[in-house]
């Protein structure tokens, strides 16, 4: 048990930015909006927590930052592909590799900085035993992505407003005819899922990983984009997969420090893989994805076009 506890608790700070990323790729899914930028979003979001978080000395501005940069990207997005109707998987795809090339240049004079570790306990919860190191030890963004978690479940399905985001990914068409703004309420989606996007690639920075390396992201975008799937458009099962893959990339670590024989490059590998096997065991029944995947979800809406 005793060795449980911390497995437990870096599972969960693994996970957090494939929570949060997620829970704002599933709201712009289920708005109909396929956003594939998301490796993008959070590479230049960690660059600006980082660079903010490092010259004001404020993890808070860091995140801040963060999430300012993840909603001017997804800003880009939504005038391409909403504004201009471009296609949202080649726009998505362009987003990401913008990212990834500006976050690049950006940060060549902050690789190799770091900054100091933070302290992260509840005074008195985080004494209990087993569950106070298991869950009472972590940084307070991940107590954010659990809010954030529950707060679209109870937005998507006892909201009016969630109701309409719904109708919107399901049929755009009849909820324009009812006089719904589908590109605003589309643009809003975008919005939420860029800055939840930006406190995803923040965290990384600041808190996972507390300094700046070249594609620190390592592909957490594209394994969030997976997690929605996963989750076949739910928020609880984004928070199950999200803890899954988390404890997944955690292990890989234990393994290597409990002297397992196998090559530390197999090791490294098993998150993608995880994330190549779930899809492929989902893909297996189309019929299933087809009833939970929002109908509308990836294809452009013209008001007035028949």
């Amino acid at each position: 048990m005793e060795q449980l506890a911390p497995l437990i608790a870096a599972s969960i700070n693994a996970g957090t930015p494939l929570l949060l990323a997620a829970i704002g790729l599933l709201i712009n899914e289920r708005s109909g909006v396929l956003n594939l930028g998301a490796e993008g979003m959070m590479l230049v979001a960690a660059i600006a927590g980082f660079a903010v978080g490092y010259a004001t000395k404020s993890p808070l501005l860091g995140f801040m930052a963060g999430a300012v940069c993840g909603m001017l990207m997804a800003t880009l997005f939504a005038w391409l592909a909403l504004r201009l109707a471009t296609n949202q998987v080649a726009t998505g795809l362009a987003l990401s590799i913008f990212g990834a090339g500006l976050s690049a240049f950006v940060g060549q004079r902050f690789v190799g900085l770091a900054l100091p570790a933070q302290p992260n306990s509840i005074p008195l919860l985080g004494d209990i035993p087993f569950l106070g190191k298991a869950l009472f030890h972590q940084h307070w963004m991940s107590y954010v992505a659990f809010a954030l978690c529950l707060a679209s479940i109870w937005f998507l399905y006892r909201t009016r407003a969630g109701l309409v985001l719904r109708a919107v990914g399901e049929s755009p068409e009849s909820a324009h005819a009812l006089g719904y703004s589908v590109r605003g309420i589309r643009y809003l989606a975008l919005l939420f899922g860029g800055a939840c996007c930006g406190l995803a690639g923040a965290y990384m920075s600041l808190v996972y990983t507390p300094m700046w390396v070249e594609g620190l992201v390592a592909g957490r975008g594209w394994i969030a984009l997976a997690l929605t799937a996963f989750a076949t458009w739910r928020p609880a099962r984004v928070l199950l997969g999200s803890l899954l893959f988390g404890g997944v990339t955690i292990a890989q670590f234990y393994l290597q420090g409990m002297g397992v024989t196998v090559p530390s490059q197999i090791l490294s590998m098993a998150p993608y893989l995880a994330t190549i096997v779930v899809l492929a065991l989902i893909s297996r029944n189309p019929d299933w994805i087809r009833l939970n995947m929002p109908a509308s979800l990836g294809k452009p809406f013209r008001p007035g076009a028949s």
